[in-house]
């Protein structure tokens, strides 16, 4: 349609991700906000906010209410997605801004009603106990039915595209499009671009959890690589073998697994945990029994 000024400006249907994307874009900013404002009190005694947790939340959440919907009948979600309230009490199809009325009970139910939510334990706790568990038990009650009723309000809307939240509904305020918008056209190319690369995503992450990574890495290391066989004299594996066949370090309590190759003990031991399959990463030789290395390997070798 095409829009005019002021009071003239005709209104477009918005759709239901749309509106669900501006609600919990509406969440991701209040929470990125108190993120924020918890930052400034680092450096105080731990616990100093916690007292007041809610009426400071329901004091910045006041901030944000008078910048965007009692000033430009809008959320922050809501603006960056091109979308308003109108006043759907007006019956009319075209633009009308919400009334002061509409704007200060919209902030009592957001505002208010979740800070009472978080307090109202609090508010009743110096009564008697027989006293306080029944206002409890009225509590839970009221809680309990007006999720209800929330849920039936959101399946009329995925039903019929119009009052995202129970407070839109009662409140007759209804989220429009401030501009017109316009079609977005997908190629089919793009489409099965994107639907076979999610396909191949989707295989990856069912087929890596299969997938011994650390030895398919010893393996590749051993190609890369190879080490010329050693004699299978003690004396020459004490001689030669200076370094961990899996760390590359100094061995320290070095063992062998049967193979001309010196290992570290923990090196060692945590793989054949790891995998009793587990081979030498220099020669494949599989593990016949860990043993300790008889000759002392001297320190003093590691400097020569």
């Amino acid at each position: 349609m095409a829009s005019s000024t002021g009071n003239e400006k005709r209104v477009n249907p918005v759709l239901r991700i749309s509106q669900l994307d501006a609600l919990e874009l509406n969440k991701a900013l209040e929470q990125l906000l108190w993120s924020q404002f918890t930052n400034c009190f680092h450096g105080f005694k731990p616990g100093v906010l916690a007292r007041f947790e809610p009426e400071v939340k329901a004091f910045l959440c006041l901030i944000l209410w008078k910048f965007t919907v009692y000033s430009k009948n809008a959320t922050v979600g809501q603006a960056i997605l091109n979308i308003q309230y109108k006043n759907n009490l007006s019956q009319t199809e075209k633009y009308q801004p919400l009334s002061k009325h509409q704007k200060l009970w919209y902030l009592i139910f957001t505002v208010g009603g979740r800070w009472l939510e978080e307090r109202c334990y609090d508010l009743f706790s110096n009564r008697q106990q027989q006293s306080f568990c029944k206002i409890k038990s009225y509590i839970g009650f009221g809680s309990g039915l007006l999720k209800l009723c929330g849920l039936l309000n959101f399946l009329i809307f995925l039903r019929k595209g119009t009052f995202a939240t129970l407070t839109e509904r009662i409140l007759g305020i209804r989220s429009v499009f401030c501009k017109p918008q316009s079609v977005r056209e997908v190629g089919f190319e793009y489409m099965n671009r994107e639907l076979l690369w999610h396909g191949f995503a989707e295989f990856l992450i069912y087929l890596l959890p299969l997938i011994n990574v650390q030895k398919l890495k010893l393996k590749i290391s051993s190609w890369c690589s190879p080490i010329a066989g050693l004699s299978n004299s003690e004396n020459t594996l004490a001689a030669h073998c200076r370094e961990c066949s899996l760390c590359g370090e100094w061995p320290t309590m070095p063992h062998t697994i049967g193979c001309p190759h010196v290992f570290c003990y923990y090196c060692i031991k945590s793989n054949f945990l790891f995998d009793m399959y587990f081979t030498c990463p220099k020669c494949g030789s599989e593990v016949h029994s860990l043993q300790p290395l008889k000759y002392k390997i001297e320190l003093t070798e590691l400097r020569v």
